[in-house]
Order: C-alpha cells, then structure tokens, then sequence
C-alpha cells in the first residue's frame, strides 16, 4: 500500500511540475496540491 501511495504521488508531482510555465504557476499548483491533502486527511480523519 506504502508503494503504490508512493508511486501516486510521485506522477502526480511529475504532472503537476511539467504542466508549470513559470514560479507563479508552479506555486498555484502546489498550493492546489496541499488543499488537496488536507481535504484528503480531513475526511479521512472525520471517517475513523
């Protein structure tokens, strides 16, 4: 499972620094990026 969360990550950071043309688009899709880890461990956390 640790493998396979790894490997989703790390395409998904792939994608998300080749889809970047500039620091100010790299810094939206990081930010894009932690919302989407905190509404991930939000719901994880209100489902235990």
């Amino acid at each position: 499972m640790k493998i396979l969360t790894l490997s989703i990550f790390c395409l998904s950071t792939l994608c998300f620094l080749s889809g970047c043309n500039t620091v100010e688009g790299l810094g939206e899709d990081l930010q894009k990026g932690s919302q989407a880890v905190k509404k991930a461990a939000s719901s994880k956390k209100s489902s235990s």
